[in-house]
């Protein structure tokens, strides 16, 4: 039997992914080999990530070894990928989400955002927010691995992080969550929480079939097709602060979808809910909500952003 190689990030979280993955494959009868390397995300950790490019930092290492072959599959956390992929790539399945919200992580348990913190974070999104709704936080860029990012706090370069539930949760840290984020303000980055299954589309249907069977979750894809959609109508990269939420309840698929400026002056957020949650219909609801978000101020603040990226 031919040994799937999943192409990873080296970093713990990743490798974690990347084991979850290969864990629910192997009980499928398929045989797996991790390959884990280091991406431009990975090293450049003292620039901003909008200052290396919107595209593929921490995806495009991974991607070059699904189109030379050396690779069968890419693990990817949901919300690393870019709105669009090379040619010839397809993302074939995604793991069941975890709660997709933003968290505030502290070595003090009674940190919160209502005191005046100095918290660590290196999402366009997360700063923008925290201006417009914590105006009196002070920010500082921290990246790195989930670990480097504790040991950067302990340091003393900030009081608090600002970071995702779910990987606070897979790597056993949730006891320092001091406090909750509500996702109606810090609307989560779009496919936060979930794993992304990339791979080359020349894999056989059978092969295909074999492994959406055991890793996809029929609900987190819906959920992600339309966020995903929204992203590519936004022309979203790592460095816009565009957030999308999907979630389903009693009256169907509700998608919950902004844009904030970089300084939190400005936001335009839109929501809107379908009773149809077919695939089709799912990608259909991500391009409106995206529309009307750019028909109601949207451009004028991506354009903004744009033009502040790349003066």
């Amino acid at each position: 039997m031919e040994t799937l190689k999943i192409a990873t990030r080296s970093s713990p979280l990743a490798l974690w992914q990347a084991r979850y993955v290969a864990d629910n494959l192997e009980k499928c009868g398929l045989k797996t080999q991790l390959l884990p390397l280091e991406t431009i995300g990975d090293k450049k950790l003292e620039v901003a990530l909008s200052k290396i490019g919107d595209k593929g930092v921490f995806t495009q290492e991974l991607e070059h070894l699904l189109l030379t072959g050396e690779a069968q599959l890419a693990v990817h956390s949901a919300k690393d990928m870019p709105s669009s992929l090379p040619e010839s790539l397809e993302l074939l399945a995604f793991t069941e989400r975890e709660i997709p919200m933003d968290v505030l992580v502290s070595f003090r348990s009674d940190a919160n955002l209502s005191q005046n913190l100095i918290v660590g974070t290196s999402a366009s999104r997360r700063v923008a927010i925290l201006k417009r709704y914590h105006p009196h936080i002070k920010t500082v860029t921290v990246r790195g691995n989930i670990q480097t990012r504790f040991r950067k706090m302990e340091e003393g370069q900030c009081d608090a992080l600002l970071l995702a539930y779910a990987g606070v949760h897979r790597m056993g840290f949730t006891h320092l969550i001091c406090q909750q984020l509500d996702p109606a303000v810090f609307t989560p980055a779009v496919g936060q929480g979930s794993i992304a299954i990339e791979i080359n589309q020349n894999m056989s249907a059978d092969l295909k079939s074999v492994i959406k069977a055991a890793v996809n979750h029929p609900e987190t894809a819906i959920r992600l097709l339309a966020e995903r959609s929204f992203l590519h109508t936004m022309e979203g990269g790592c460095s816009v602060p565009a957030f999308a939420h999907a979630h389903f309840e009693t009256n169907g698929l509700v998608l919950s979808g902004g844009i904030i400026s970089l300084d939190g002056k400005e936001e335009v957020r839109y929501q809107e809910a379908i009773q149809e949650t077919s695939e089709e219909a799912a990608i259909d609801l991500g391009y409106r909500v995206a529309k009307a978000i750019l028909n109601s101020g949207g451009d004028s603040i991506l354009a903004k952003i744009k033009q502040h990226l790349h003066p």
